[in-house]
Parts: structure tokens; sequence; C-alpha cells
């Protein structure tokens, strides 16, 4: 799940990064946050599987991908308010997937103390959500 999870992260990125001009100071510190969050993706990986997907490993492998997943967005922001990222902003738009996924890990949360194989179902769905590059960019690019 940890690879899958890391993988998607590595795609968009690689798309969001593709289509912009301009990348600052505030840009990389952005995307080192974003990585802090997904360097911590195999430990609870891990630490959900060693306790059969019991509620609190679950709740916390939702929390670090909410985490990462506000540090994605927080990213995306900060290259859309650089110059020359023109191109970036007109394929993201208002860049409903990425709101929607935050709602669905907030969601998710709570929901791995009641439910923690519905809370992975979440969490899953916004994977599948992501499995293919952002086609917005795609389009531009093309």
């Amino acid at each position: 799940m940890s690879f899958i999870y890391v993988g998607i992260y590595w795609n968009n990125h690689h798309h969001l990064l593709h289509v912009t001009e301009h990348i600052d100071g505030r840009a990389l510190w952005a995307n080192l946050h974003l990585l802090f969050w997904l360097s911590l993706v195999p430990f609870v990986t891990a630490w959900m599987g060693e306790n059969h997907f019991s509620e609190w490993p679950v709740a916390l492998y939702g929390s670090v991908l909410l985490l990462a997943g506000i540090a994605y967005y927080i990213l995306v922001r900060v290259l859309l308010t650089a110059p020359g990222n023109e191109l970036l902003a007109s394929a993201l738009g208002s860049d409903f997937k990425g709101k929607i996924s935050i709602v669905i890990y907030v969601i998710g949360i709570p929901l791995a103390f009641i439910r923690p194989w519905l809370a992975l179902a979440l969490y899953i769905l916004v994977a599948l959500m992501w499995l293919i590059p952002d086609r917005r960019i795609e389009r531009r690019i093309s």
C-alpha cells in the first residue's frame, strides 16, 4: 500500500512540476514538507499491518495521508502564486480532486475508530482517484 501511495505522489508530482515555469524558495520548502509526510507512509503502513488494521493504526495512517494531501495542496498553491506559472493555473482550475481528497481523509480518520475497513476503503478511493496522473495537466501539455 505504501508503495502505491508513494508512486501516485511521485507521478502526480512529476506532472505538476513538468508544467511549472518558476520554482522559488517557498516552493522548495513546500516540496520538503510534502517529502517529510511521504517519508512516514512506510512506517504507518507497517504499523497498520502488524496490528491487523486495528483502529489507532488505521487512524494514524489516514492522518499521515491527510497531512501529505495537505502538503501537496500547499505545494500546488505556492506554485500557483509564483510568477510565470499561468499554464499550471489554467490546467488545475479549481482543483476539486485535491480538495475532495482532503475531505475524504477527514471523514476516514474518525471512521477508523468505528469501522477501520470502511476507513481503508475511503483511503483506497482517494488512491484510485489519483492513480492516473492529472489529465488536466496532460491536456495542457499536448
